[in-house]
């Protein structure tokens, strides 16, 4: 008997992993004979680099970028397909499980440090990235990411932003010249789980602000920024991603990296699982 157990984390308690030994333990203790495949889910937060290397071959890569405040951390990502594909979680590098309670402020944390990390999976040759875009502790659009792969964002004087969400009110123009010309030749598949526009009642700075520090002016102030934000950007990739389903994920991260990478959103659950093989897998049982 072949048998595929595919669980997702129980939240504050195991990750998928350690579920899926658990589920497995109990299947060998009835069936000891078969043969259990382990597809540990994720839906692209934390985790999703552990459980799909638990499903295939790949190797975890270790570098240093900023964390969320700017700080110097060592975050991880993951080559699997001989090289070719990265596997991308932004919560290693702007996470919000990275600061403190006292330290969240969506007001000027910022996603740099993910920009770094796929800017080294570049520099390391991969044809593909999957980037995971949930428990940000960022409201930046994705701002800080795009600074690190090449893009500046300009007030009205010509002075490049400082980091962090409430700065992109004061975003005039972004100049795309500077992108790193290595980006268009590598394809780009975000798992996104929500359908949250990026402002408004039920975008990125009123659903999700609260749980990354902000009380209702900071709300207010950012929901402006993104409004501002999204409609500089939306002239520059010609698309408006004011209306994208998916764009308030990540603090807004959706609709960046759309509008700056020309990424594809999908559901991360089924992201997941057709990195893991799980047709392959299911389909011997």
């Amino acid at each position: 008997m072949r048998i595929v157990i595919a669980p997702d984390s129980f939240k504050g308690c195991l990750n998928a992993l350690n579920v899926a030994l658990a589920m497995s333990r109990g299947v060998q203790r009835v069936y000891p004979e078969s043969v259990i495949d382990l597809i540990p889910m994720a839906d692209g937060g934390e985790g999703t680099v552990e459980a799909i290397l638990s499903a295939v071959r790949g190797e975890k890569i270790r570098i240093k970028v900023t964390d969320p405040l700017g700080r110097p951390i060592e975050a991880t990502y993951a080559l699997i397909d001989n090289g070719k594909t990265a596997i991308i979680e932004m919560a290693t590098a702007s996470g919000l499980t990275l600061l403190s309670h006292q330290e969240r402020n969506p007001r000027v944390t910022s996603t740099q440090g993910t920009g770094m990390l796929i800017r080294n999976a570049l520099d390391r040759g991969v044809r593909k990235i999957l980037l995971g875009i949930g428990g940000s502790a960022t409201n930046d659009g994705g701002a800080g990411l795009a600074v690190a792969l090449g893009v500046k964002l300009l007030d009205g004087q010509g002075n490049e932003l400082p980091q962090g969400g409430a700065a992109l009110a004061k975003v005039v123009s972004i100049d795309m010249s500077g992108l790193d010309p290595r980006l268009a030749t590598v394809q780009i598949e975000v798992a996104c789980d929500v359908q949250n526009t990026l402002c408004g009642p039920e975008g990125a700075s009123a659903v999700y602000g609260p749980q990354k520090g902000a009380n209702s002016e900071d709300i207010r102030v950012m929901d402006t920024a993104l409004q501002n934000f999204g409609e500089v950007l939306s002239k520059v990739a010609g698309m408006n991603l004011l209306e994208l389903a998916g764009g308030g994920a990540a603090g807004g991260l959706g609709a960046g990296v759309v509008g700056f990478l020309g990424a594809k959103l999908r559901p991360g659950s089924q992201m997941v699982l057709e990195v893991a093989n799980a047709d392959e897998k299911s389909g011997k049982c």
